[in-house]
């Protein structure tokens, strides 16, 4: 029915306008509140969005002197740290494959494997890693108070000799040849070996390769001379065809630039490392051997050495017996022969060779270079059983290359280990919260560590193959 325009409007009072008022206010707070939980909810989501993505990985997983080593920064380090590893176990892997026919190198192979295996576990690599994090944020500390710095070219020349890249030409490698100590063996000490054995035994702890060009010599064999047959024929004429000639291509600074791009995005793809971790790393191997050279100079490549014998038995008895036959006059070499169970050198009267201090264990390295001369120990006990030691001989001897280069590693260390415990190093719980967990190993040397686990505890002195 249309509406009636004689029909009065109801006349609103003042209630009914109050009540008009009332219920327009509380609706406005309804959607007022609405709108206010609504954003609420959302900054909470944001929030938590923000902090899983963002913030969870800016908070400090440790403290150096004040200084904050981020999670972001942890997480990428302890990435690299595991790529490493990885990359060893998979070397391993085929060295297994190609050398398992022998059991002794495969039981190695497979005890390599298994601690490659163990250092992986996120704890123990992340423990790692932070502590390798803390060492370089306190070499770099230490470097710039020595206004040691190192610039962006510096780790660019680095970056590009690491990528086979040298922008002056490849460089003339240096034919270093180790020295090679000799000894006088005094009458005292010529007694105490084989008659036939008159040599003085080079260092066995650390072997150093030395290639040497072999020139090979051709014998001469004698050509038969051809009588060609007569024909009637006219003979051909040969035709040479010019064998291709083979040039290099030269590695240009375009071609580094595209090795770049491709290691650099490979490393992102299988083990998610950014570039700025790859350049990290080669900043502090750069802040390393500037500080080694100002913390401990110039090392001499020598040490006092010993070159010991030893007759390895298991039990104290034993040792005391053949102490016993040794007091008595025998003979070492035969004792040795007999009784010990060193199989690497029992037949060469238990030789050591030479060998410097923290080569052997402490038990035995401290009662060898207590020794003189000819002198035999009291049974020493070690985790390998118990040793009758002789020495024959204690001289300063030089260095290869490589020991000297052990020796100065060791020498910083001991010196970095000396400033982190005079430093303020707080190490936060929350590393463990936010450590990756990857990389892993690749699956099928997963199934051979777990084979090897499986088959110790069910067989001990089993050796599954690869």
């Amino acid at each position: 029915m249309g509406n009636n325009p004689s029909k009065k409007q109801p006349i609103l009072t003042k209630k009914h306008q109050d009540r008009i008022t009332r219920e327009r206010r509380q609706t406005r707070m309804i959607v007022i509140g609405t709108i206010v939980v609504a954003a609420l909810v959302l900054l909470t989501i944001g929030y938590g969005i923000l902090d899983q993505q963002v913030l969870k990985y800016r908070r400090p997983v440790a403290i150096v002197n004040g200084e904050r080593i981020s999670a972001e920064k942890f997480r990428g380090f302890t990435k690299y740290y595991r790529s490493n590893l990885i990359r060893s176990a998979q070397q391993t892997y085929e060295f297994a494959s190609l050398f398992g026919g022998d059991q002794t190198m495969l039981q190695n192979f497979l005890g390599q494997l298994q601690s490659i295996s163990a250092q992986l576990n996120p704890f123990n690599a992340g423990e790692a890693a932070l502590n390798a994090l803390v060492d370089n944020t306190l070499m770099i500390q230490e470097a710039k108070k020595m206004g040691i710095t190192v610039t962006e070219e510096e780790i660019e020349a680095r970056m590009q000799e690491a990528m086979g890249y040298f922008a002056n030409g490849t460089p003339t490698p240096t034919n270093t040849r180790p020295p090679i100590a000799t000894s006088t063996l005094s009458p005292q000490q010529l007694a105490l070996l084989k008659p036939t054995d008159t040599s003085t035994p080079e260092v066995t702890a650390t072997v150093s390769a030395t290639l040497e060009a072999a020139t090979p010599t051709i014998e001469a064999t004698a050509t038969p001379e051809l009588t060609p047959t007569p024909t009637s024929e006219t003979p051909p004429t040969p035709t040479l065809t010019p064998l291709p000639t083979f040039t290099p291509t030269p590695y240009t600074y375009e071609g580094y630039q595209s090795v770049y791009a491709t290691t650099v995005a490979g490393y992102f793809q299988e083990y998610e490392i950014p570039e700025e971790i790859l350049r990290y790393v080669l900043e502090v191997d750069i802040y390393r051997t500037k500080l080694m050279k100002q913390v401990i100079g110039e090392v001499a490549c020598e040490e006092e050495q010993v070159w010991a014998q030893h007759i390895l038995v298991s039990d104290l008895g034993m040792a005391e017996v053949i102490r016993a036959k040794l007091d008595a006059g025998q003979d070492w070499y035969q004792l040795a022969a007999e009784f010990s169970q060193d199989e690497s050198n029992k037949d060469q009267g238990g030789d050591l060779g030479w060998f410097g201090k923290g080569r052997m264990v402490p038990e035995f390295e401290q009662a060898a270079f207590a020794l003189g001369i000819g002198e035999v120990s009291e049974p020493v006990k070690t985790q390998f059983g118990y040793h009758l030691i002789r020495v024959l001989g204690h001289e300063n001897r030089p260095l290869t290359p490589s020991e000297c280069n052990q020796l100065a590693d060791q020498k910083f260390s001991d010196w970095l280990k000396q400033l982190r415990e005079n430093s303020d190093v707080e190490l936060l719980s929350y590393w463990e919260t936010v450590v990756p967990l990857l990389p892993t190993l690749p699956p099928e040397i997963q199934q051979v560590v777990q084979n090897a686990a499986q088959q110790n505890a069910a067989q001990p002195g089993a050796i599954p193959t690869p």
